[in-house]
């Protein structure tokens, strides 16, 4: 049975004056890939926030089994990678540099690289097939180029959860599916991934989904599970199906 990576209990948000999250409850397996999914509104981004320690909340969360409040900056950056929407870094940082920055956590003050940093760098940006660009500033890259930088960074880490807050946008079909092959990959490795995504197709290629509406989450399951394909076409009003293709389910619309 798989231990669970990230638990949240109660878990209440606000933006501004308005509550987005109500009372929250989950627990994501360990080992495992977890898609959120729901429509626009629903909260899924905040949720995230949340559950990276990156927004004011009730209630609590646990990272791999530890109080996320309990846990220092340094150590919490180690055993949790982020990925959220619209990251920026430098534009004359080159390549390189930016996915250095996701060894800090692993650096001692104003200490250099280590031989082990630059292997996991260099990993990183093979795995996204950024390493031929390694030398050119990241204000030289197209949108989807620069996503691929920016998920090298959060790759650099090596935590053992990550987090990702739509990390397909910008990218082409082909380097959607290199991500999605990634992503089993990380899971397949006893790595905890966790990503929010509006492509429903590839969302049901992860290993359990949860699908949320109006800050609740109203379903948690298996992606196979036909109580899950139920709760996601139920959430988006019956106006897309599920339908098994090619060994895979994917989201149609209804027309």
């Amino acid at each position: 049975m798989n231990s669970i990576a990230v638990h949240a209990v109660s878990v209440s948000a606000r933006l501004g004056d308005a509550e987005v999250l109500h009372a929250i409850s989950l627990a994501l397996p360990a080992g495992r890939w977890t898609s959120i999914v729901g429509p626009n509104g629903a909260g899924k981004s905040t949720l995230l926030k949340v559950l990276a320690g990156l927004l004011a909340h009730s209630g609590e969360v646990a990272l791999l089994g530890q109080p996320l409040s309990t846990l220092r900056g340094r150590e919490r950056a180690r055993q949790l990678s982020w990925l959220g929407q619209n990251e920026n870094s430098a534009d004359d940082l080159t390549v390189y540099d930016v996915a250095m920055l996701g060894r800090l956590p692993h650096q001692a003050w104003l200490a250099p690289p280590s031989a082990a940093d630059h292997a996991a760098v260099e990993r990183a940006l093979r795995a996204t097939q950024a390493w031929d660009w390694r030398g050119r500033a990241l204000g030289q890259l197209s949108g989807g180029e620069r996503q691929r930088v920016l998920l090298a960074r959060a790759l650099a880490v090596e935590a053992q959860v990550l987090l990702m807050d739509e990390p397909l946008a910008n990218l082409d079909p082909p380097h959607q599916t290199d991500w999605l092959l990634m992503v089993r990959a990380l899971a397949a490795s006893g790595k905890t991934v966790v990503s929010v995504l509006h492509e429903i197709s590839f969302a049901l290629q992860a290993d359990e989904m949860v699908v949320m509406e109006q800050g609740r989450v109203t379903h948690q399951g298996g992606c196979s599970e036909a109580a899950t394909q139920r709760a996601l076409e139920q959430v988006f009003d019956h106006r897309i199906s599920i339908f098994p293709l090619a060994g895979q389910w994917v989201a149609l619309p209804k027309i």
